[in-house]
């Protein structure tokens, strides 16, 4: 594959509820982060699918993006990530289906990276990066004790137009066609793609929405055994907090 579905990243101003969902409830445990100009990042991965990252803004340059989303929409889920293998040619797929990235950025060669607006990209950033080599070691924050293991198991995103959806989903980046789920059988209004370990994101048609598309849930299942009804209420809590609808499979 030329794109692979890496992570789903939130904007959030309280970092602790982001360790408290995604590592003591559902078991991420730490794969690196640090201070980027204007902000701070983090990613905790999980027993399969796509890793969560968590972005808090730092102040001074560098931190409007975060700053100006966090204004208008409170936090909440901010971008998709695509590793990709030839930053060129993705950026040459965007171009053919119509669409233009945005903050194009070649200045540091071990993290090349451009963007979709989310007017392009179904209400949600798509982020497209090629990355060469894990970043510098920076310091792991304070984080929970992790949960029991758990898969990331689904995103559920909504939009306004399906055709268009699976054509950048599936024929740009590279998602696979997955077999109907026993959760939701296979339709006219919906379609699921896959990539490697367990990655998965379902489209789904829905008319109205602003900017063309919205995240509308994630859901995640025990690797083994199921969650507790305490599981069920602190994740309900902390993912209100987030600005993320979260279901917790069985």
């Amino acid at each position: 594959m030329a794109a692979v579905l890496d992570h789903l990243a939130l904007g959030t101003t309280t970092l602790t509820d982001g360790w408290e969902l995604f590592g003591a409830v559902l078991g991420g445990t730490w794969v690196y982060g640090g201070d980027s100009p204007g902000f701070w990042w983090g990613q905790l991965k999980f027993a399969a699918g796509p890793k969560i990252e968590l972005l808090t803004p730092a102040g001074g340059p560098g931190s409007d993006f975060l700053d100006r989303f966090l204004t208008a929409h409170g936090a909440g889920p901010h971008h998709f990530n695509f590793l990709v293998t030839s930053f060129d040619d993705t950026l040459a797929r965007i171009r053919a289906i119509g669409l233009e990235p945005i903050g194009v950025n070649r200045s540091n060669p071990g993290w090349l990276e451009g963007f979709l607006h989310p007017r392009d990209a179904h209400g949600i950033v798509v982020q497209v990066a090629q990355q060469s080599g894990p970043p510098p070691p920076a310091p792991r924050p304070e984080l929970p004790a992790p949960g029991a293991p758990a898969r990331f198991e689904l995103i559920e995103h909504h939009v306004t137009d399906l055709d268009r959806a699976i054509r950048l989903f599936r024929d740009v980046l590279d998602g696979q066609p997955a077999p109907a789920s026993p959760d939701r059988p296979a339709g006219p209004g919906s379609a699921e793609l896959t990539w490697p370990g367990g990655k998965r994101l379902r489209l789904v048609q829905e008319d109205g929405l602003p900017r063309g598309g919205a995240l509308h849930h994630v859901r995640f299942a025990r690797a083994e055994g199921t969650f507790s009804p305490q599981d069920h209420e602190r994740a309900s809590l902390l993912a209100k907090r987030l600005g993320l609808a979260v279901e917790l499979a069985g």
